[in-house]
């Protein structure tokens, strides 16, 4: 087997060596990640500059280790098409430090490199431990390492990638497993103003996360399983159609006559 790890926290986050030790058990291991941090950049590419490849090693774990001038997503397709030539058996991006929950997968660099690995057809899961502050992965690189083993073995469905959010508590304390859909997280949002040393305004986004957890006819989202110490696994499709509304959306334009 052959494994791309990548992440968004960077190339020498604890998160991500700590996935890279956890795969060596499953097969050869490439790592490929960003130069620095790239939270929060969602799926965006690199267009208008040049991507620049620096290999590199990694504290305490004898892997291949690549750093990259761009995007968690730049990171997956260079990592595919170049430094690995398109043998890839599994893309994993991780361990991310902080949630992953609901709708803040849209943001995230971590899911965004799953998510690309699932558009180049390579089955794909994105991992976070559920902290900002705990250094301890360990318990997270279990569950990656059985996650991959069970998606390895079962394989996913075309165009389909797992999010896994892992509860930072003692591993005693996991009650368990649970198979969710995504929760909405919204954010009471406030921007800073603040003036340069020129006298110019510049703002700070900051704000605390509203979770809306539960929706109608719905016991559980990931938001709910965490919070209850159970790692949750979500099945996430990059078919973003919402097929039932379509005819609908049709009929507003039924009568409407089109002039060449």
């Amino acid at each position: 087997m052959r494994l791309l790890v990548c992440n968004d926290d960077g190339i020498f986050s604890k998160g991500i060596i700590q996935l890279a030790q956890s795969m060596k058990r499953l097969g050869e291991v490439v790592v490929a990640a960003p130069n620095g941090e790239r939270s929060a950049i969602g799926h965006a590419i690199t267009l208008h500059k040049p991507l620049r490849i620096e290999q590199v090693e990694l504290p305490g774990v004898d892997v291949e280790a690549y750093s990259i001038n761009g995007t968690p997503a730049d990171c997956v397709k260079i990592g595919v098409d170049v430094i690995m030539q398109r043998k890839v058996d599994l893309v994993i991006s991780g361990i991310n430090r902080g949630p992953n929950l609901g709708t803040d997968v849209i943001y995230s660099g971590t899911v965004s490199a799953a998510i690309e690995g699932c558009i180049l057809d390579i089955p794909s899961v994105a991992i976070s431990l559920v902290s900002y502050k705990s250094n301890d992965f360990s318990y997270a690189g279990e569950v990656a390492f059985e996650v991959a083993k069970k998606l390895l073995e079962h394989g996913l469905p075309k165009g389909v990638l797992l999010n896994v959010n892992v509860p930072a508590v003692p591993k005693e304390d996991i009650k368990g497993i649970k198979v969710v859909p995504l929760g909405i997280r919204r954010y009471a949002e406030t921007y800073i103003k603040r003036l340069d040393p020129r006298g110019k305004p510049y703002y700070w986004l900051t704000g605390e996360a509203i979770e809306t957890s539960q929706e109608e006819g719905q016991a559980d989202t990931d938001i709910t399983a965490v919070r209850q110490n159970y790692v949750a696994i979500t099945p996430i499709h990059l078919d973003l159609t919402f097929y039932p509304f379509m005819d609908s959306v049709a009929s507003w334009f039924e009568e409407r006559k089109f002039k060449g």
